[in-house]
């Protein structure tokens, strides 16, 4: 071990955005033995993590628990989905979108974009228009809570709009579940695609992407459509679904599935509609401690600002690096940045998971005030916190 990798000690706290710190009980079921897939208590558990995650998802659409990060979800859908020549409408308003645009060209389709600034969200008259304009789009895709811009675009209004124009609806809901309404079924959403390692607070070693009859024809029609293959949602259905889910088509992680179903029973046992209130409540603190501070919100208007994640614009003066590294060294706090081409324009502050609890938003304000002030920026650490637990203070309890 080299002397500088000897200095390096895991963060007292990681509020960063994704993935989250998970419970003791997550953990300690991912410490499980190892057993064999093929097992009775095995199956009984993967098939009860698959109906959990269609009720956290509240969709009676098939749920497919695919290994791997949820970006192999996203991709496994799309390659279904897409064939050469489809006509796409993919609506960006940030990072992930935009690279979900260069799939869906790399596929051989032909795609339109509705594109916006970064900090602001898809405006569902825009999508109506383009729909009415131009009303042979076949596949309408967006994110519907861009964690690295921390944006959350109107599903619950752009679905209906796309699918009463006769499209597909393709959402990518990762760091939706969990934290804010989805309601995929009656939204019109045809495809989606969710992730246990957001608000969730589980592994992040898996997909969860429900299928609808629409886009299980779609996928039949695609003579592209992956089989035989690690990406293969039609290898599932054929093995899994209708092998009466006995059957898998390759060998799952058996403990990520474990951290699932713990991180899954733990959101059901306290009640989704609560656990999407803790996340809007801690998004609200923060957003009101980031304001007292004197700092500036990334997302321009706080109605669509994200419930996962706090976006703060870097201030004059300092570096999103310089001030990252500064707060994990000296209060061993781990904050992000943005992500890709937003990188160095803004800081997220997290709020999933457990860490939409208690004072963790406070400690995220502080800790980024804290580390502003230390590096020469102007900002009230007093005005920051109070904002903060007054924010909290307001919260009902259950007490109320």
């Amino acid at each position: 071990m080299s002397e500088s990798t000897k200095k390096l000690r895991e963060p007292d706290f990681t509020l960063s955005a994704g993935p989250t710190m998970s419970s003791t009980r997550v953990q300690q079921a991912q410490g499980r033995p190892i057993i064999f897939d093929y097992d009775p208590v095995f199956q009984e558990i993967f098939r009860e993590t698959e109906r959990m995650a269609g009720e956290l998802m509240r969709t009676d659409k098939d749920v497919i628990l695919m290994q791997g990060e949820a970006v192999l979800g996203l991709e496994a859908a799309a390659r279904g989905v897409v064939r050469p020549g489809m006509k796409c409408l993919n609506l960006v308003s940030g990072v992930y979108a935009k690279w979900f645009g260069d799939w869906l060209r790399s596929y051989e389709a032909e795609v339109v974009e509705i594109e916006v600034p970064f900090d602001q969200a898809i405006e569902p008259g825009s999508v109506r228009e383009m729909l009415e304009q131009h009303g042979d789009f076949e596949l309408v895709s967006l994110v519907h809570s861009e964690t690295p811009s921390a944006i959350e675009n109107p599903l619950a209004e752009i679905g209906p709009i796309a699918k009463e124009a006769g499209a597909l609806v393709f959402a990518d809901v990762v760091s939706a579940v969990g934290g804010t309404d989805v309601r995929p079924d009656e939204w019109g959403v045809d495809i989606c695609i969710g992730g246990p390692q957001k608000c969730l607070a589980g592994p992040p070693g898996m997909s969860m992407v429900a299928v609808g009859d629409d886009a299980w024809a779609a996928i039949e029609a695609n003579p592209n459509a992956p089989r035989g293959s690690f990406l293969s949602l039609l290898d599932w259905r054929q093995t899994w679904i209708e092998g009466g889910r006995v059957k898998f088509p390759y060998t799952p992680s058996v403990s990520d599935i474990f951290g699932v179903h713990a991180a899954l029973s733990e959101c059901l046992e306290e009640g989704l509609d609560d656990v999407i209130a803790r996340h809007a409540a801690a998004a609200a603190a923060c957003r009101a401690g980031v304001e007292a501070l004197g700092l500036e919100l990334w997302a321009r208007d706080s109605s669509y600002a994200a419930n996962c994640v706090t976006g703060v614009r870097c201030p004059e003066g300092v570096t999103i690096s310089q001030t990252l590294a500064h707060v994990r060294e000296n209060y061993g706090v781990m904050l992000s940045g943005g992500y890709g081409e937003i990188s160095d324009k803004l800081f997220r502050l997290t709020h999933m998971g457990p860490i939409s609890r208690s004072l963790y938003p406070l400690v995220s304000v502080s800790a980024l005030g804290r580390g502003l002030r230390d590096l020469g920026v102007s900002v009230d650490l007093g005005a920051g916190a109070e904002a903060v637990l007054e924010s909290l203070a307001q919260v009902p309890t259950k007490a109320d």
